[in-house]
């Protein structure tokens, strides 16, 4: 009875004591963390993460330098764009800017940067704004040239893989059961449409136009189209390799800039 009352009490003190500290845990847990609800979307993270840079907001904030109003469940509410504020608190976490594919917010980011008064974050996004001014600032290129080989039909690069895009788009096949057999009318790569074997003397082998359903037959139809559609889209005839047959569509390589 001595031993089995004594291991209870053992077993009664071993409970008590990891109770405590799993309590002092928690405490010392919560104590480290901290959530702010930043224009209506909440994110927790450590304290130290906020306090990474001195003299900033958000390190203000931790250290009890600035009073900052709390929500209806206690938490510090800061009136800023909730969205953005994932990528400030990224920068804090990682100590770089890292930024999504196709980002366009830069001057968003860059007020972000100025409220929260993290000088690091705001190079970073002047620097990458300037890099993007000079990328649209670089002329863009527009290449249609007929290769005079019915294998091959016509070539149109451009260094703006977003008109590649559009031309893509507006030419379809059309009775596609009637050209099994067939290779494929074009294949794309990143910036250079190679449109091929599209001119054939069988029945049933021609493209359409998307919007008005215009039937594509020829070489030069299919050229006149991809002129109309750059002239449309900005662009301006630079030269001709050949002027000498009287027409644009005629000639054997185009040469356009924007």
């Amino acid at each position: 009875e001595r031993k089995i009352n004594r291991r209870e009490k053992e077993k009664e003190y071993e409970g008590k004591h990891n109770s405590l500290e799993d309590a002092d845990q928690g405490k010392h847990c919560k104590s480290t963390l901290m959530t702010l609800n930043v224009g209506g979307y909440l994110y927790i993270t450590q304290k130290q993460t906020l306090a990474k840079y001195p003299d900033t907001f958000l390190e203000g904030i931790v250290n009890g330098k600035i009073l900052c109003p709390c929500d209806a469940d206690g938490h510090y509410f800061i009136d800023r764009d909730g969205l953005l504020f994932r990528h400030v608190l990224n920068f804090l976490r990682n100590g770089e800017l890292l930024l999504p594919e196709g980002f366009r917010e830069n001057q968003l980011l860059a007020q972000e940067a100025e409220f929260f008064q993290l000088k690091g974050l705001a190079e970073e996004v002047k620097s990458r704004w300037e890099k993007e001014q000079l990328t649209t600032r670089e002329t863009t290129f527009l290449e249609i040239t007929d290769n005079h080989d019915r294998s091959q039909g016509l070539r149109i690069f451009c260094n703006a893989p977003d008109f590649i895009s559009k031309i893509k788009s507006r030419i379809v096949l059309v009775s596609k059961s009637r050209l099994d057999g067939f290779p494929e009318e074009f294949s794309v790569s990143s910036n250079i449409i190679q449109f091929k074997y599209f001119i054939k003397s069988e029945n049933g082998t021609r493209l359409v136009l998307k919007e008005d359903n215009t039937f594509v037959c020829t070489l030069e139809t299919l050229k006149f189209e991809a002129i109309m559609m750059a002239l449309k889209c900005g662009f301006r005839l630079l030269t001709s390799l050949d002027c000498s047959k009287g027409s644009i569509v005629h000639s054997d390589a185009l040469h356009f800039i924007k």
